[in-house]
């Protein structure tokens, strides 16, 4: 899979919009090219808030640069897999990433990795998924996407629930 396919896999999901970051959307220089991927049900507005998947293309110097995606080709896809899902992808739950963390190579491609700094949320990396990862990427993302649909829902004024709460920033 290359960036495009990513992108083009995540567009089809139902109700999903797809945003890249560019100076003409008042992007900061560093997001450029960056691709935030939001659930939208019927037409309403992204909840940019909350995206449920990132693509990202280069780094964050200052904040994430474990993964040194300045390398030609090098991309990483950023799923929201919960901690369930992080449990079962990683085999520790979130909350213990940090006792794990130094023994990581975030350079390594096409192979589940913790995401260098919103691993504790609950979120993945995978550098340019290829044949080791490729599937298991379009169902983590499949499933993050259900994720996304079913906080939509939850949030909506008729649902019962509070639609305050905390905010979080887009993983890079």
């Amino acid at each position: 899979m290359d960036a495009d396919d990513v992108i083009r896999f995540v567009s089809g999901l139902p109700e999903t919009v797809v945003m890249t970051a560019d100076e003409a959307g008042g992007a900061p220089e560093a997001a450029w090219g960056d691709s935030f991927f939001f659930h939208a049900p019927d037409g309403e507005e992204a909840d940019q808030r909350f995206p449920f998947a990132t693509l990202v293309v280069s780094d964050y110097d200052g904040f994430d640069t474990a993964s040194a995606l300045n390398r030609p080709g090098v991309f990483a896809l950023n799923i929201d897999v919960g901690r369930t899902g992080f449990h079962q992808c990683l085999g520790y739950p979130p909350a213990a990433h940090a006792e794990h963390h130094a023994r990581i190579d975030y350079t390594a491609a096409d192979r589940i990795l913790p995401h260098p700094v919103y691993a504790a949320q609950g979120w993945i990396r995978i550098l340019n998924p290829g044949e080791a990862t490729g599937e298991l990427a379009r169902s983590l993302l499949r499933a993050a996407h259900a994720r996304a649909a079913g906080r939509r829902r939850a949030r909506r004024p008729d649902s019962g629930e509070h639609p305050g709460g905390p905010q979080a920033a887009a993983p890079r």
